[in-house]
């Protein structure tokens, strides 16, 4: 048996059905809360036990890295002494090993272009995949494989792919790096590990500073880089660019999708597919079939109201997901209802979460409820984002928040969070819909 201890967890439920899907017997253990991320474990019937449950003697267990060396479960299990131990990122790289190995990183984007890289190998041939919203998938005969590395705790200097890409550098996880000079460092690190190419999106500044080692092509909208998109048409729906690689004109591509986000995303994704040696017409037809991964940038539509659900948890990430709505849907009133992951990020980042946010219309805060949400050395709450915004208001995950938004309509409303926030957005759709 391949137990997973913390089967919930993004990364962690995404191996646990690719694992099934090889014909392992796969179990788990989390907690009793409601996740999203195990609608698919119990579609494939892989059995999800309650903390303080031990899978037989024997068995290889994987332990998700929410969960430190001194949690009860952990501590027990290895008293035992009769199990194998990884931690997913081992047991992940591992695996890697096996295959051609695609890994994007970087702050943002990373879900996203991960999906993104993903339709356009399908097209070529048969790919696995591991993406950061609990979704996974391997089959006997995948060629590649394409998974998101995270760069907390170092994490993905566990993986050793052929190919890479870096969406962006963006000082992050404060709890762990001492500043941006040791974050960059890790992406440097990174570097070291990528067996064949790099790509990274030159039009970031933080990006030119990394020492990178290896092969290592930019890409971006600049011409500077060595992957260039130059714009033709673009509106709510589509866009039309030409590509230059090293000083060839490769001709024009066309994507279901707008945004400059997901424009610099397809650029890295595109580098992979013609160093592959993809035809630019499966290229095409592969970003052709991208469809946005859970949690980002999902819209809903109810009438005379939108909903938008998205993982926006780091203030560009929420300064660049409250643009897209405003592309979208620019005769709009547009409120924005967020809920902070982490005091640490909430502190250091306090006044660029208020100035992205301000952006919207209307703004309305949650507070925190996450079992890692707290931290020793952080006593703040909620009100330290508050009273840096000029329009945020703090309200309940619950009847009472969910009357006083609807209210408010008909509007836009931008969920935006790592964390659960869905549960109140699930709670106004039912009174708009009454």
């Amino acid at each position: 048996m391949i137990f997973f201890l913390g089967i919930k967890g993004a990364g962690m439920a995404a191996l646990a059905c690719m694992l099934h899907e090889l014909g392992e017997h796969v179990e788990g253990s989390d907690l009793e809360k409601h996740f999203f991320t195990e609608e698919r474990l119990h579609e494939l019937g892989i059995p999800v036990h309650p903390f303080g449950s031990f899978p037989p003697e024997g068995s290889t267990i994987i332990l998700g890295n929410a969960f430190k060396d001194d949690f009860a479960d952990i501590v027990e299990l290895k008293k035992r002494g009769t199990y194998q131990f990884y931690r997913y990122h081992e047991y992940l790289g591992a695996l890697l090993n096996d295959y051609v190995g695609v890994a994007i990183t970087g702050s943002h984007g990373k879900t996203t272009t991960t999906k993104m890289v993903t339709s356009m190998l399908q097209a070529h041939k048969p790919t696995a995949y591991l993406i950061g919203d609990g979704h996974g998938h391997l089959a006997s005969d995948s060629h590649y494989m394409a998974i998101e590395a995270d760069e907390y705790r170092r994490f993905f200097l566990a993986y050793h792919p052929k190919y890479a890409v870096i969406t962006n550098v963006d000082y992050d996880h404060v709890d762990y790096y001492k500043d941006a000079l040791d974050y960059a460092s890790a992406y440097e690190q990174f570097a070291h590990n990528v067996t064949g190419a790099l790509f990274v999106y030159g039009d970031d500044p933080e990006v030119r500073k990394l020492k990178l080692s290896g092969t290592v092509y930019t890409y971006g909208l600049e011409p500077n880089n060595d992957l260039v998109a130059t714009i033709d048409y673009e509106d709510a729906h589509e866009t039309r660019f030409r590509l230059n690689f090293k000083g060839d004109d490769l001709g024009a591509i066309r994507v279901p999708f707008s945004g400059r986000h997901l424009i610099w995303n397809a650029l890295g994704c595109i580098g992979i597919g013609l160093l592959e040696n993809i035809p630019l017409t499966v290229i095409e037809e592969g970003l052709g079939s991208f469809e946005n991964a859970a949690r980002r940038f999902k819209v809903e539509l109810n009438g005379p109201n939108i909903y938008i659900d998205d993982y926006a948890h780091h203030p560009t990430e929420v300064s660049v997901t409250i643009d897209a709505a405003r592309l979208r849907y620019p005769d709009h009133k547009l409120i924005a209802i967020f809920k902070p992951h982490r005091v640490s990020r909430l502190y250091h980042f306090a006044d660029a979460f208020a100035q992205a946010l301000d952006k919207a219309d209307e703004v309305y805060l949650c507070g925190f409820t996450a079992i890692d949400d707290q931290e020793a050395g952080y006593d703040i709450t909620i009100d330290y984002l508050k009273d840096r915004s000029k329009k945020a208001r703090v309200i309940t995950e619950d009847e009472t928040g969910a009357r006083l938004l609807e209210k408010q309509g008909p509007a836009v409303y931008l969920f935006m969070s790592s964390k659960d926030i869905y549960g109140l957005a699930n709670l106004l759709k039912r009174y708009q819909k009454d």
